[in-house]
């Protein structure tokens, strides 16, 4: 099968895709695939979580790794974006944000292997917020970059394919662990840091091979940051759309507090699920096996509809658990755990999929980097203050925490509803 039959194939093209779009696409299909694959390896949720419990590590550090994650890889963008705009490019700065990650996993396996306890701890956060950091210049990097080389329509389609790939491999990992196949040892989720790493740096090596058209920078030499806070003020749509991705960060935070719902824990520090981390991985992988291709489709035809649908899914999924943990005290066993998880991360993979489309289409070639920017800086405060959720778990129990977030998702929802249909107008 040809490059442009494979890629018109993966997208749903109505019509044959042109020879220099289908070699980017499947470039771009590529290197997502290995850039979620390292994201499923390490997943500060459970992955990382697991590993900071088996080094001994204390429960204040285990609480941070989900928001150093989070917030360290979007408050860094305003900054980054003055950068960005000075550059003739994109595939240069995301391959080099790429490879720092895939250093900063290496790094993590190596603090896992050699150090354990308070050092050890503090050792894989720091690395962690290396890595965040550097995933902040390939978040502002990558939506130009696909805007560049892939059309309005095939956007989700391009990205979403390559999650779905990856999701089958991270799958295999979290089955290996459920089955006993792969012993759950630090040595093993430290051979899974490794793997990470070797996927970042083989991204960074495949997206340097994008035909890149070079751009414009003289108008934005010097540019000051209140020029990049100004949308803020003056873009109704995107202060909507920040105001929808805000309540929907809820989709990210809550999947630990329905794993503490079950297991009757009044606080967030503990690392969630210890025994039940195959189980818990196979149920992540698994929706993102189901939502990355089929989300991605949803969002070419309405990444407005996609945040709609994503935002009840998740209010009814977190209801169902604060109602279920009110009543039970639990989620009814680790079945009910894992099928609250599996939906649970299918919202979050829906809400994912539909802001970046939607941010994508909505924007144009010379404010998406400066929008990309300012929605991820405040983003990442609204992810900062999340943190706080742990506090409402210790004093009012998880099951309150589920019942807030449900309330925010259903919030996020109904926002939605007044975004604009960005796929509708002109490239």
């Amino acid at each position: 099968m040809s490059e442009t039959a494979l890629y018109a194939r993966l997208t749903g093209a109505d019509e044959m895709p042109g020879e220099a779009e289908a070699r980017n696409g499947l470039r771009h299909v590529a290197a997502q695939t290995l850039n979620k694959l390292a994201d499923g390896l390490l997943d500060p949720k459970l992955v990382l979580s697991w590993l900071l419990g088996a080094m001994g590590a204390q429960g204040a550090l285990i609480g941070a790794l989900v928001p150093v994650r989070e917030a360290g890889a979007l408050l860094p963008q305003l900054a980054l974006a003055r950068v960005l705009q000075r550059l003739p490019g994109r595939k240069r700065f995301w391959a080099a944000g790429a490879a720092i990650q895939g250093l900063a996993a290496i790094a993590i396996a190596l603090a896992a292997l050699s150090l354990d306890g308070a050092a050890g701890g503090l050792a894989v956060v720091a690395a962690l917020a290396l890595l965040s950091v550097a995933r902040a210049a390939c978040s502002l990097s990558h939506k130009d970059a696909v805007a560049d080389s892939v059309p309005k329509r095939r956007r989700g389609a391009v990205t979403g394919a390559g999650t779905s790939i990856a999701a089958a491999a991270v799958f295999a990992f979290g089955a290996g662990l459920a089955t006993g196949v792969l012993p759950l040892t630090v040595t093993t989720v430290a051979g899974a840091a490794v793997l990470a790493g070797l996927a970042w740096l083989a991204a960074a090596a495949v997206f340097l091979t994008l035909d890149e058209i070079a751009r414009e920078t003289e108008h934005t030499r010097g540019e000051a940051l209140r020029t990049l806070l100004a949308p803020l003020r003056q873009d109704a749509a995107l202060r909507r759309f920040i105001a929808v991705r805000g309540c929907l960060t809820v989709t990210a935070l809550a999947p630990p507090f329905l794993v503490m719902a079950e297991q009757g824990r009044m606080g967030a520090s503990e690392p969630p699920g210890l025994a039940s981390l195959g189980p818990l991985v196979l149920a992540s992988a698994a929706a993102s096996i189901s939502s990355g291709y089929l989300w991605g489709r949803v969002a070419d035809r309405s990444s407005r509809w996609a945040l709609i649908a994503a935002g009840g899914l998740s209010a009814l999924v977190l209801g169902v658990g604060a109602a279920l943990g009110f009543l039970t005290g639990g989620l009814g066993g680790l079945s009910g755990a894992v099928a609250l998880m599996f939906l649970a991360q299918l919202a979050y993979g829906g809400v994912r999929q539909g802001r970046k489309v939607h941010l994508t289409d909505m924007a144009t070639r010379e404010t998406r980097a400066g929008h990309t920017a300012l929605a991820n800086t405040v983003i990442g405060i609204v992810l900062l203050a999340g943190g706080l959720l742990g506090l409402l778990a210790d004093a009012a129990g998880p099951a309150a925490v589920l019942a807030l977030s449900a309330a925010l998702a259903a919030l996020g929802a109904y926002l939605a509803l007044g975004l604009d249909e960005v796929q509708a107008g002109a490239d």
